[in-house]
């Protein structure tokens, strides 16, 4: 998990430090924070004894489809979202915040 975390970490904190940087020339930066997405590569794991356990694990009890990310990247990819930068937009049906 070390590997995964510090990774991740690293991402939120790149995300921010580019944004800093690049906001003078009118570039924004966010990032896309999913959580487990169902998708052909990852099915039969996430069909699995296993993954029905960390679906467990996710408050709504459901994994992501493709297409649940599509709101946050219109957002992002839209004049809507032209204030933001530096932002990480989390969509994971409420595992980040399973741990409170």
């Amino acid at each position: 998990m070390s590997p995964y975390i510090a990774a991740k970490a690293g991402l939120a904190q790149l995300t921010r430090a580019m944004a800093l940087e690049l906001a003078r020339h009118g570039i924004r930066v966010n990032a896309l924070a999913p959580g487990y997405v169902m998708t052909e590569l990852n099915e039969d794991f996430l069909r699995s004894e296993a993954g029905e356990k960390l679906r467990a694990r996710i408050p709504s009890r459901c994994f992501s489809q493709p297409a649940d990310l599509d709101g946050a990247l219109l957002l992002l990819a839209s004049d809507a979202g032209r204030a933001m930068s530096g932002a990480e937009i989390v969509v994971d049906g409420g595992h980040l915040c399973s741990g409170l």
